[in-house]
């Protein structure tokens, strides 16, 4: 985690990764009222993960969710921390859009 943190810190990128977290919390939700999102989505659930949407609430926003992945472990660096489960997770998403 070191190595990844001293990526962002050392290029000086710290900031760009945190302005998601900030511009959320400050600025409105970025989809319009009423308006969704129709590209087909795939969803791994991590249970340590900061926030874990509901997938009904997904759905309000997100029309085409083709997968939607409950993992046994990991959670906000899932790619550090279970990097074959989440790559065969992409995998799979992108086989079934072939």
């Amino acid at each position: 985690m070191l190595t990844d943190i001293s990526f962002y810190w050392f290029t000086a990128c710290i900031g760009a990764s945190f302005w998601p977290y900030y511009d959320r919390s400050h600025s409105p939700w970025m989809v319009p009222e009423g308006k969704t999102i129709d590209v087909p989505l795939g969803y791994a659930k991590f249970p340590c993960e900061i926030l874990r949407p509901p997938r009904v609430i997904a759905e309000k926003v997100f029309s085409d969710i083709r997968r939607w992945s409950v993992m046994p472990k990991g959670g906000h660096f899932a790619a550090m921390e279970q990097p074959e489960a989440l790559a065969a997770e992409v995998s799979s998403f992108f086989r079934e859009l072939r």
